[in-house]
């Protein structure tokens, strides 16, 4: 098997606590040599500040690649497009452009009204720079908001034809949805590299939770598995090895490069990197 090409998603810490488990996790993933990594913005751009401060953290102590999230919530162009290019004057020049998600209460997306209105017209406004690698979301299961599978297929077109370099898709749980999408998206014309998105599970109940939000089909086999691994006390284990099969399946199909969603939590992540024959990077240092 293709050892392959490994990025990791962090999310900025909002207490001393989670700071110190953001770092944490930093330090323990850096060594295996990821391709990148990309740090989160909170729902309704509630994090704008601390993201900010954690891409600049994490790509001038670690010498990691960061890709920073944008989102067109709750601001203006101007604004946005300041954020980005104070990113590119430091050397980020990686941007996950994403429309955002709404403040929590809000019955959907409202743009600013002097904000981009979705992430189109963000990836037209960062690709007219020529400043960034422009990195997007993808959905292999139908979207919340999307009617079908064909739409999720026809927006991701319409970004890559706004600009964008590459993309990264939302979790799944089966090979197949990523294959069937992968297939759909060749057949529109895309050709720009789609990264599976992959999570490992550290708590079930939060994940179906989020995964049924958004629109994330989860097989009946799996919450069997997991709620008897539960009761077993057997979750880290049943979570490690599902995760490291689904990515060898994915590797086995021609998958080159996997995107993982750490929520800063980096012992699942690691042990599948560990499966997967991923070992940290040594640096040899001068010995007196």
């Amino acid at each position: 098997m293709k050892t392959p090409n490994i990025s990791f998603e962090f999310f900025p810490p909002q207490s001393l606590d989670a700071s110190f488990r953001l770092w944490e996790t930093v330090r323990e993933l850096a060594p295996l040599d990821p391709s990148f990594v990309s740090v989160t913005y909170g729902a309704g751009g509630t994090t704008r500040e601390l993201t900010h401060d954690a891409v600049q953290t994490i790509h001038k102590h670690y010498g990691l690649n960061v890709a920073a999230h944008l989102t067109c919530v709750d601001a203006s162009r101007e604004d946005t497009l300041a954020i980005a290019k104070d990113y590119a004057k430091t050397g980020v020049t990686d941007i996950v452009a994403l429309r955002g998600d709404p403040p929590k209460g809000a019955a959907g997306f409202v743009p600013h009204e002097d904000g981009f209105s979705s992430s189109v017209e963000l990836i037209e406004a960062l690709a007219e720079t020529g400043d960034f690698n422009i990195r997007v979301g993808a959905y292999p299961d139908p979207h919340p908001e999307s009617a079908d599978l064909d739409a999720n297929v026809a927006w991701l077109k319409r970004k890559v034809d706004a600009g964008a370099n590459s993309a990264i898709t939302q979790f799944f749980f089966e090979d197949d949805t990523f294959f069937r999408f992968r297939d759909k998206c060749e057949k529109a014309g895309i050709d720009v590299p789609i990264i599976p998105g992959i999570l490992p599970i550290e708590n079930w109940k939060g994940v179906r939770k989020f995964a049924e939000r958004c629109g994330t089909e989860i097989p009946n086999w799996l919450n069997d598995a997991f709620e008897k691994a539960v009761r077993d006390g057997r979750e880290d284990l049943l979570a490690t090895a599902l995760c490291s099969e689904l990515c060898t399946d994915l590797i086995d199909g021609g998958v080159e490069d996997l995107h993982f969603y750490t929520l800063n939590n980096p012992a699942l992540t690691r042990d599948v990197a560990r499966a997967l024959g991923i070992t940290p990077r040594v640096v040899l240092q001068d010995v007196a």
